[in-house]
């Protein structure tokens, strides 16, 4: 896992006004809040965020971008509450870690169709009234499908790697963002054509 003050150089290189205090704070604030929780790969359930921050790091994303990737699980799978990460760390931050959990909340209804897929990224699009929303989101499912082996059912990683394919991948490149697109689709063809990605990696 990413340490905490790796984190923050991280963030300090690129940005030199960051926010240090608040970053800390998120670091621990959000490995207290996960607490004993674990992934389906039996690791920390803060090592997911951490990830997740990290892939936005590589980016050169704000702080704030930052710490709603730290505390983007917190309110969906812990007891914390907007409110309390509005007090903690402003409203800008508590705005963007509510619009990743309420994109967290929705979902497809059945098998995804391209017109349902369309009209499912349009939706993505028009609740992320900011970018980073959508690009905090974007990178938790690039960890997600980046640890998908871990999931025990055939049935489930089909139908996410479907949905990463359809429907994020597109939303990746959409607006620009085409490292994790790539990383996306390489990772929902691994899951939905096994052997022919096992193929062309052996020609590679």
């Amino acid at each position: 896992m990413i340490r905490q003050y790796e984190l923050v150089e991280r963030v300090k290189s690129y940005d030199t006004a960051a926010n240090e205090d608040a970053l800390n704070k998120a670091y621990v604030f959000s490995m207290k809040a996960h607490g004993s929780q674990r992934r389906a790969s039996g690791d920390p359930y803060f090592s997911h965020p951490l990830e997740v921050a990290g892939i936005l790091t590589k980016m050169r994303l704000d702080h704030y971008t930052i710490i709603t990737a730290l505390l983007h699980d917190t309110v969906e799978d812990t007891n914390v509450t907007v409110e309390e990460i509005s007090r903690m760390f402003g409203k800008e931050i508590a705005s963007l870690v509510d619009g990743v959990t309420k994109l967290s909340r929705i979902g497809m209804q059945s098998s995804p169709n391209s017109m349902q897929a369309e009209n499912f990224r349009k939706l993505l699009l028009a609740m992320s009234e900011d970018v980073r929303v959508l690009l905090v989101k974007l990178a938790d499912r690039t960890h997600n499908m980046r640890t998908i082996n871990y999931i025990a059912k055939d049935e489930k990683r089909e139908r996410i790697a479907r949905e990463t394919l359809e429907i994020y991948a597109p939303l990746a490149e959409r607006i620009g963002v085409t490292n994790l697109q790539h990383d996306l689709e390489n990772d929902a063809f691994a899951v939905l054509h096994s052997e022919m990605n096992q193929t062309i990696n052996n020609r590679l």
